[in-house]
């Protein structure tokens, strides 16, 4: 009875999340809500599709959207059924992300955007958004998680650390990203439900601080702020200069073979004179008219806010990507306040298909192994007619 009642509470601690938007790509109705952009037409943008991908635990739950060419921009989006506010509660971004095609030479980006109200037709690389939260992949080098959030002035702030992903984080399979931002100014990004960072906003990111100098502040003219001096009472001493730096080695000796008629007048090597003291500095003291290190006067800024965890109108989530090599999948999405909600989420999609996924490559990789074998035995076919002719 005590275990019905606890798994009661439980659902309804789960079902109290507000959630703001969810997306499983389930089925082909997922093109009703999203909205390729057609951003960059002259170039072309690489087209989105639905798969499972080549190999996969479950095909039906382990479906989402792939980007399908490399060295192109892809860019889509989906509108919130009603824009939202995070001011005075807790934010939760949460998606997956597989890199099917990761090699070494693997290199493209797999974030995700929160947008306030845009033309998801022109959505790209220039339109406003207030974070930007996922991997960013080069090869084996350059792995991170991005988060970058945007402040009131419509500047793109970076992490001033990047968030590493550790080696064994580096492969081709599916992975789960989770973003926490609070009320309190503070935020924690999580990595297949572990986490990888925290801490406060505003020491994470450049946001515009409480206080700057005044402009009208000028430093007075006669403000000493050299800590040091030379001593006007420290004197070279004489003779210091007449030891030279180098000498003749005392010890060489003309060789035996050497002719002073071909060979010109023998000297001997020069060496480091032992005796020689080094340059001369004069001794440093402190300055007594030292006043020390001038700073500006501090005043109010007027781009200071105290919430910049908040964001009043998101209305938009989206990819927005370069990559050099197609293949990312991109599923279960969820953007909610209620982190318990998230991971709930992920341990239903991510987690059956984190446990199986290493099998199913394998088994992949075993199927392919005789079209390749067979492959292989044409081509090989082909260069013999070519030799025999």
């Amino acid at each position: 009875m005590r275990a019905a009642i606890a798994i009661a509470l439980c659902l309804a601690c789960l079902t109290s999340a507000e959630v703001y938007f969810k997306e499983k790509f389930d089925d082909a109705s997922w093109e009703k809500r999203w909205t390729p952009s057609e951003w960059k037409s002259d170039a072309g943008l690489g087209d989105w599709k639905l798969t499972s991908g080549d190999w996969f635990v479950d095909e039906a739950n382990d479906q989402g959207i792939q980007t399908t060419t490399d060295m192109k921009n892809h860019a889509i989006s989906a509108a919130l059924e009603k824009p939202f506010s995070n001011r005075g509660k807790d934010l939760v971004v949460q998606f997956s992300v597989k890199h099917e095609k990761r090699e070494y030479s693997f290199c493209g980006g797999g974030y995700i955007k929160l947008l306030p109200k845009m033309d998801p037709k022109n959505f790209g690389g220039d339109t406003p958004y207030s974070i930007m939260f996922g991997p960013d992949m080069c090869g084996y080098d350059v792995s991170r998680i991005h988060l970058i959030f945007t402040d009131a002035n419509g500047k793109n702030l970076l992490k001033n650390d990047e968030i590493k992903l550790d080696y064994a984080d580096k492969n081709e399979f599916t992975h789960v990203y989770t973003l926490v931002v609070k009320p309190d100014n503070t935020y924690e990004v999580f990595f297949d439900q572990t986490s990888k960072a925290s801490g406060s906003i505003v020491d994470g990111w450049d946001f515009p601080k409480k206080e700057h100098d005044d402009p009208s502040d000028k430093k007075p003219a006669d403000w000493v702020d050299e800590k040091e001096i030379d001593d006007p009472e420290d004197k070279k001493p004489d003779g210091y200069d007449d030891t030279p730096k180098q000498i003749a080695d005392p010890e060489a000796t003309k060789p035996d073979d050497w002719s002073d008629e071909d060979d010109g007048e023998w000297e001997a090597p020069m060496i480091d004179n032992p005796e020689f003291k080094g340059e001369w500095k004069v001794k440093r003291i402190e300055n007594p008219a030292y006043k020390g290190e001038w700073k500006a006067k501090q005043i109010a800024n007027p781009e200071y806010k105290d919430d910049v965890y908040a964001f009043d109108d998101i209305s938009h989530v989206g990819f927005e990507l370069w990559t050099v090599n197609n293949g990312s999948i991109f599923d279960n999405i969820v953007v909610c306040d209620d982190l318990e909600y998230a991971k709930s989420f992920a341990e239903k999609t991510w987690k059956k298909t984190s446990e199986g996924e290493k099998a199913a490559k394998e088994a992949w990789d075993k199927a392919q192994k005789p079209e390749e074998e067979e492959k292989k035995e044409e081509e090989k076919k082909d260069e013999d007619k070519k030799e025999e002719l």
